[in-house]
């Protein structure tokens, strides 16, 4: 078997260097490095997430068939971040230029968070602990949640 040592997210975005200004203004993260071609399109960035994270980032490659979410129209990923503050976060990325999908909410599964769309198409879901929870609990409550209530 395989050991796995890491795992990093590879986000590819229409201009990386405004990725990382708006990741550093939303995130605080700070940024490793760049490797930026002699054309000026940022190769690969690594952003430092603390806490062991880092969020490794690249322009677009047409070239390889290598698009960012914002070029394909879409995303099938969604990151999730655990933090102290979910509201606060989830309002700067707006206040950002984020858009706003899911606002900051209590959920069934024990945690207060929210979604947003960044400015390079990518999703986030960014969250803190409420409650703590078992699997069985969570289970419980989303299959109440999902089943219809009928009225007599």
């Amino acid at each position: 078997m395989t050991i796995i040592h890491e795992l990093f997210a590879y986000l590819c975005v229409h201009d990386t260097a405004a990725a990382i200004a708006f990741y550093g203004k939303v995130f605080g993260v700070t940024e490793k490095f760049r490797l930026t071609e002699p054309s000026g399109r940022i190769g690969h960035a690594e952003l430092d997430f603390g806490s062991g994270g880092t969020l490794m980032l690249s322009d677009e490659f047409p070239e390889y068939d290598i698009r960012g979410a914002r070029s394909i129209g879409a995303t099938p990923v969604t990151l999730h971040l655990h933090v102290d503050d979910a509201d606060a976060v989830v309002g700067r990325a707006i206040e950002a230029g984020a858009t706003l999908q899911i606002p900051v909410q209590d959920q069934f599964y024990g945690e207060r968070s929210g979604s947003f769309i960044d400015p390079f198409g990518h999703r986030w879901n960014v969250g803190h602990s409420i409650e703590d929870l078992s699997p069985e609990e969570m289970q419980r409550r989303y299959t109440a949640m999902l089943t219809p209530t009928t009225s007599r």
